[in-house]
């Protein structure tokens, strides 16, 4: 497949090509028609990356705030590969989508290959969209009508939002695309509508459209316009759908609204509210989010889980439906909203006339290549790739943001043969397997995993797919690291050890590791070292000021990423272990409070561990800290001396001969160190860096804690 990429360190727009995604279960495949470039947004899209770095952070000031605090606790080094990472992935543009199906996951109903549907999807020849943002399109309606059907849900859901009646007077704030599409909708409502904008030409077009027009840039008076369009009783409402960083329009909607008038905001505007224009008419403010219920739901985007009609009448989904009911019965006009048209080929044309030219609205990507063009699951990223079958040759499953910016680079650096990279949706893989040296980038893990010359498998996915992969690797005879945890449940921890055992009998001898980096930093191998001539037990405290995350986020979620304990804490729980060398025998543990905000995580508690030779230690795992505070904190204490590690970064030492501290120039939490010695077992045949009897150990007892604190 093809798709349209943006470079957000300096600023290129390209067609990129990669493997084709997968089907998978609530989600349909789709052969693209027609998209339609969403001139304001991506325009803001293409601009914002073309700045300099110094203007991104005078854009972005919450963002900066966030950057230095992390210079603060991890280190300037470290906060700029991670800000450096982060601009360097490119975005992909584009979100109205039109095209035939070509294949339905399970759970999809209503949808069949051949239907003709409109999107949330992207500027790509073939696209994969969750069933719930994805519509069947009426025989009447054309395809470049239906790639609007997107764009005007966002007004649409402003216009729910206002709730108008028939018969009251609204005010359109800045008439672009939305702007336009908003202006029949609210006219299809029985409304009258003023539209302001400083282009006479667009204004044209809405009083085409039927609404009476203001243009500040001719000398008009937007509050004196409003009034007197409402007959001097104030408008109804003020929908405002400019995009400015001035405060404005939403000064002006305030002064022409009446007593108790609606302001909505679909567009982007400056928010320095005088308090005084709202308290005196008690106004109604609202910002509007994207084109309605659902959106950023994972359970309705990505589960596919509908919200009751009765209870919720418009979704994001449903409303799609309802503006293509106007489009079939001619209340919504948009032909005359199309100013261009362009070969997806010709994309970055599209792209450059976008940004040179400010009055273009209607721009169309059309979509003629063969379908069996589009299908292919596997791209050659290198054509002169050959491997020595000697050493470790990798194939890598995930390319997210811990994948790309941490694992990947510490395999290359440790002398990694790069073969395969396999993401679920390809671009993914393209990416970032381009710039480590893959081979190929594929989206088919069984031909990956059936690939005779990779003898080395790398699992970076999210946690509820670990041990299924794990498990399969280990069936084609391949050796394995799998990025923490190991499991979410017992059942699947105890797949894994049947397919590690059923390779031992084999006659093979996998190399099975799980990325518990912390053990291979410098300063853990130095407090290693330390504790190695101390025979009495010890007690240990280590401290994860892990911040908090949304209870609804994925790694919360004990189906999907096990939640934090088994999903983070699980590095402590192995780092302990390690530290204490000696098998785990006791495990007690305490959440936090009983109150419902804090039961539906389990980020909050307390973990303590006994071992074999007497040893204990607490984990601490907390999300009410500050972000000023170091992230990670760990302190020993034996025979009269105290050992304390602050964030990978600062070691030191009380009480110990001939050691005071050890501090680095930049954070090291062990990834290259883990990394080279899993690669040198693989090469060389000695034993792999952590025992398989000790991570089995630490991810029973990872699953156990949850338990204990889930039953509390």
């Amino acid at each position: 497949m093809k798709q349209i990429l943006q470079d957000m360190a300096k600023g290129g727009t390209t067609i990129t090509v990669a493997p084709a995604p997968q089907i998978s279960r609530e989600y349909v495949i789709i052969n693209s028609s027609v998209s339609l470039i969403s001139a304001g947004t991506e325009r803001m899209l293409v601009g914002f990356g073309k700045a300099s770095y110094l203007d991104k952070a005078r854009q972005q000031p919450e963002k900066v705030r966030m950057v230095l605090e992390k210079v603060k606790t991890d280190g300037l080094m470290t906060t700029v590969e991670a800000v450096q990472s982060k601009l360097g992935q490119p975005l992909p543009l584009g979100y109205c989508n039109v095209g035939v199906v070509a294949e339905v996951g399970g759970g999809v109903e209503g949808l069949k290959a051949g239907d003709r549907v409109v999107s949330n999807g992207p500027h790509a020849d073939v696209v994969k969209v969750a069933k719930n943002l994805c519509v069947r399109i009426p025989d009447t309606v054309d395809d470049e009508s239906a790639a609007f059907v997107v764009v005007a849900s966002i007004g649409l859901q402003g216009i729910r939002l206002a709730q108008p009646t028939l018969g009251e007077a609204f005010v359109v704030t800045g008439v672009g695309l939305i702007g336009l599409l908003t202006v029949q909708l609210l006219r299809a409502h029985g409304c009258r509508v003023l539209a302001i904008d400083f282009d006479e030409a667009k204004l044209e077009l809405a009083r085409q459209y039927g609404a009476q027009i203001c243009n500040p840039g001719k000398g008009e008076d937007p509050v004196a316009a409003g009034m007197a369009f409402s007959r001097g009783q104030g408008v109804d409402g003020v929908i405002i759908t400019a995009s400015t960083k001035s405060n404005d329009p939403v000064t002006q909607a305030a002064r022409m609204s009446r007593k108790r008038g609606r302001i909505i905001l679909v567009g982007v505007t400056g928010l320095e509210l005088n308090r005084a224009d709202f308290y005196e008419k008690e106004l109604s403010f609202q910002v509007s989010c994207s084109y309605g219920p659902g959106r950023y739901d994972p359970e309705y985007e990505e589960q596919g889980q509908d919200y009751p009609l009765g209870f919720v009448r418009w979704t994001q989904q449903r409303n799609f439906e309802a503006v293509l009911d106007m489009l079939d019965s001619g209340q919504l006009e948009v032909k005359s909203l199309i100013t261009h048209r362009f070969a997806f080929e010709d994309a970055p044309d599209a792209y450059a006339a976008l940004t040179q030219d400010k009055s273009g609205l209607g721009m169309l990507l059309l979509y003629t290549s063969e379908a069996a063009e589009r299908a292919i699951r596997q791209v050659p990223l290198s054509s002169a790739a050959t491997f020595n079958a000697q050493r470790p040759v990798m194939g890598f499953i995930g390319a997210g943001n811990y994948a790309s910016r941490m694992l990947i680079p510490a395999f290359k650096a440790a002398g990694a043969q790069f073969h395969t990279i396999v993401t679920a949706g390809g671009i993914n893989g393209v990416i970032h397997g381009s710039k480590a040296g893959f081979a190929q980038a594929s989206t088919d893990i069984k031909a990956m995993l059936d690939e005779s010359s990779i003898n080395t498998v790398a699992i970076v996915t999210r946690h509820d797919s670990h041990a299924r992969f794990v498990a399969q690797a280990l069936d084609a005879d391949k050796h394995v690291f799998v990025e923490k945890p190991l499991a979410i449940e017992l059942e699947e921890l105890e797949l894994i050890e049947k397919a590690y055992q059923n390779a031992v009998e084999r006659g093979l001898q996998p190399h099975l590791m799980v990325g518990f980096n912390r053990r291979f930093s410098p300063q853990v191998q130095k407090i290693k070292s330390l504790l190695a001539a101390v025979k009495e037990p010890k007690s240990f405290i280590m401290t994860m000021n892990a911040g908090a995350i949304p209870s609804d986020h994925w790694t919360q979620d004990s189906l999907v990423g096990g939640g934090r304990i088994i999903g983070e804490a699980c590095h402590f729980i192995d780092l302990m272990r390690f530290l204490a060398g000696s098998k785990i025998v006791s495990i007690q543990a305490r959440r936090m409070g009983d109150t419902p905000a804090v039961a539906i995580t389990e980020d909050k508690a307390a973990i303590t561990l006994g071992f074999e030779d007497g040893s204990f230690g607490t984990i601490l795992y907390l999300a009410n800290g500050s972000s000023s505070f170091p992230k990670e904190r760990v302190e020993v204490f034996t025979a009269g001396r105290v050992l304390q590690l602050d964030n990978f970064r600062k070691l030191k030492g009380f009480g110990w001969p001939g050691f005071s501290k050890l501090n680095l120039w930049k954070q090291n939490k062990g990834q290259g160190e883990c990394a080279s010695a899993f690669l040198s077992a693989v090469a060389t045949g000695i034993a792999t860096p952590i025992a398989a009897d000790e991570i089995f150990e630490v991810a029973r007892a990872s699953i156990e804690a949850a338990r204990i604190l889930r039953e509390q």
